[in-house]
């Protein structure tokens, strides 16, 4: 079926088959559009529909916005405040209260249609208890009628794009309904949602779609602070100095480079987001997730990137015949922090301001020879079962001398200093700080 701008489905399964054909986007929207020169027989006749290439994310007219993977609401476009709320929405500070089905009128009969989208998208992602997680907090009624919804639900494909026709009232409140074209484009991100009325065209939308890179990049730098629960780890290489002086820059550099490298794919795995290398630091924020304690994918991350590290080390000691052993030193913990963006003509980077960030640097200076050190807060703060799984404690000297690892306590900051003989100016703010080493994660069920 050839795609025209009255059909939509048609185009959408066209860049699917194009995608498929090993085409890249730029490809795909230059063979989509009549102008790639390198498929014979395509011109670009008269009379021959061809939309906008550079559609903005600012030029959209439709209802937009952007959910992030807990599906509260992180952007919100003009049309779509004033479709779904008069123009009135004011998005709250906490990311709880930002939750889309708190937020969007799917309490109402007329608005199930959207409802029956949105529980599709969050059906094919999220299993049943953790779909109940991402209600929680919600009135007794609204809970109930979200938990009936997602039994019912029929889940939308597992698809970088999807569309589906949603059914919506008519704006001036007529009591007509209207179908839209609703198209859902995944990132890692989050998901940006787009409503174009089915008599419109959708090529130009698809056009935007496609350019995958420059909407996420968009919609990052459209993203509102917001006020949320996290929690901060901190990872710095020790010894680094050292290890510069005894290589070549260009080796150096390289070691740095493969320590991101090999580390990037545990950091994922944990839902980890890039904060900022600190030089040869890393910084990685962990979110509230619906189908995982964000407490606990940050302490799986650590020991994870741990025997990473140990891995990469033994690698560089075959290679450079040395005893250097590498360590990142890893200190994490938890708060809750306004997260928000910097951004560069050229990038977009997560921010968190507060304590909590400096309070996770200053634990990782305290820790050593890569060893794991968390904050009391975090440890308490986990669900039972999560805290069950974990082997901690602190080391204390007894009145012999010799050492004795005391499981399941914690001890401040200043009280461990002493007890080593150690004075660390850049530590006195964590002081009184409660700390604990973890050991070990035991496996699920274990």
């Amino acid at each position: 079926m050839k795609p025209t701008p009255d059909n939509p489905n048609a185009r959408l399964d066209e860049v699917r088959r194009l995608k498929q054909e090993g085409l890249s986007m730029t490809q795909i929207i230059d063979r989509l559009n009549g102008t790639d020169a390198a498929a014979p027989g395509r011109t670009n006749s008269p009379g021959v529909y061809h939309p906008p290439l550079h559609l903005t994310l600012d030029e959209i007219g439709h209802p937009a916005y952007m959910l992030n993977q807990n599906f509260e609401l992180v952007w919100i476009n003009q049309p779509a405040q004033q479709r779904f709320f008069g123009g009135r929405l004011e998005l709250p500070q906490t990311s709880e209260q930002r939750n889309l089905f708190r937020l969007l009128p799917v309490g109402r009969g007329e608005w199930g249609s959207l409802l029956n989208f949105h529980i599709g998208i969050a059906k094919s992602r999220l299993s049943p208890d953790s779909f109940s997680n991402l209600c929680r907090g919600l009135d007794p009624v609204t809970y109930a009628r979200l938990q009936a919804a997602y039994l019912e639900a029929d889940p939308l494909p597992l698809q970088p794009v999807v569309q589906s026709a949603v059914l919506l009232p008519e704006a001036d409140n007529s009591g007509k309904d209207r179908f839209h074209n609703t198209f859902a484009s995944f990132f890692r991100e989050g998901i940006f949602i787009v409503m174009v009325p089915e008599a419109e065209p959708a090529d130009e939308m698809l056009s935007l779609l496609a350019r995958r890179d420059e909407v996420i990049r968009g919609l990052l730098r459209k993203r509102l602070p917001v006020l949320t629960d996290l929690a901060v780890l901190v990872a710095d290489l020790q010894g680094s100095v050292k290890i510069c002086s005894e290589l070549p820059p260009e080796e150096y550099f390289e070691l740095i480079n493969e320590i991101w490298r090999v580390l990037a794919p545990t950091f994922r795995k944990f839902r980890g987001t890039y904060g900022k290398h600190v030089g040869d630091g890393l910084v990685y924020y962990f979110f509230p997730q619906p189908d995982s304690n964000y407490l606990a994918n940050a302490l799986g991350c650590a020991m994870e990137i741990r025997q990473e590290i140990q891995r990469l080390s033994k690698a560089w000691q075959i290679r450079k015949q040395w005893f250097n052993e590498l360590y990142l030193n890893t200190g994490i913990t938890e708060g809750q922090e306004w997260l928000g963006t910097y951004q560069s003509p050229t990038s977009v980077e997560f921010v968190v301001l507060g304590d909590t960030i400096n309070q996770a640097a200053r634990v990782s200076d305290f820790a050593r020879h890569g060893s794991i050190w968390v904050t009391k807060s975090l440890i308490s703060k986990l669900p039972v079962e999560e805290r069950s799984r974990v082997v901690f404690g602190v080391r204390r000297k007894a009145p012999e001398g010799r050492e004795v690892f005391v499981a399941s306590s914690f001890s401040q900051v200043a009280t461990l200093l002493e007890q080593e003989g150690a004075r660390m100016e850049k530590l006195r703010d964590i002081a009184t700080l409660p700390i604990t080493e973890v050991i070990e994660l035991k496996p699920p069920h274990a």
